[in-house]
């Protein structure tokens, strides 16, 4: 998947729904460190607060956590949303 940049979702959204579908797939296994701010700029083309905002909805939804100084990880299974 890839951002649509002429979509009127939100840029945060799509990406936030790209990396929910790769953790979904198996792309991203729980506890795994998932790629850097900096690495989803440049794969996606997208601002740094467009990667904060959506590692925030994630976070808040239960799909990841982040751990200052170390980056963000894939929830344990068990912390992910029922219906996922």
């Amino acid at each position: 998947m890839t951002i649509d940049q002429l979509d009127p979702t939100p840029l945060w959204v799509q990406l936030a729904a790209i990396i929910r579908d790769r953790i979904k797939a198996g792309d991203y296994a729980p506890r795994q460190p998932l790629p850097s701010e900096s690495q989803m700029q440049q794969e996606f083309g997208i601002a740094r607060g467009t990667v904060r905002r959506a590692m925030r909805a994630l976070a808040e939804e239960g799909w990841t956590v982040t751990v200052q100084g170390r980056g963000s990880f894939v929830a344990p299974q068990e912390s992910w949303p029922k219906d996922a």
